[in-house]
């Protein structure tokens, strides 16, 4: 019983951490846009685009082409990494983090 109740209280305390996830070169794409662009087609957004639309936060599409959205973090290493850039399309990045409910708490992002 007492290894029971060690076990449930460990638990509690150090829930397991959600492992990390890499995306690699995957289109990069503002929220505003996001419905518009499928993975076809996500090379043709343009970074001024991008950038005139990334108030909205950013994202990328998956390999099975659903959009995950990055959090507040994530979205200005985006919005940093894309000003930085001298890219005017084919916006894609390697992007670290753990997924849950459809968004990514970002720990790195890169262009590619």
């Amino acid at each position: 019983m007492r290894l029971l109740l060690a076990s449930i209280l460990i638990a509690t305390v150090f829930p397991l951490a959600a492992a990390a996830e890499t995306w690699s070169n995957a289109p990069l794409v503002d929220q505003n846009c996001s419905a518009k662009f499928t993975l076809k087609d996500a090379d043709a957004h343009t970074r001024s685009c991008a950038l005139g639309c990334g108030s909205s936060g950013f994202g990328i599409l998956t390999s099975n082409g659903t959009f995950l959205k990055l959090d507040d973090a994530g979205s200005k290493k985006a919005l940093a990494a894309l000003k930085a850039s001298s890219k005017s399309d084919y916006l894609r990045a390697t992007v670290t983090g753990e997924a849950a409910n459809g968004t990514i708490k970002v720990q790195s992002l890169k262009l590619d």
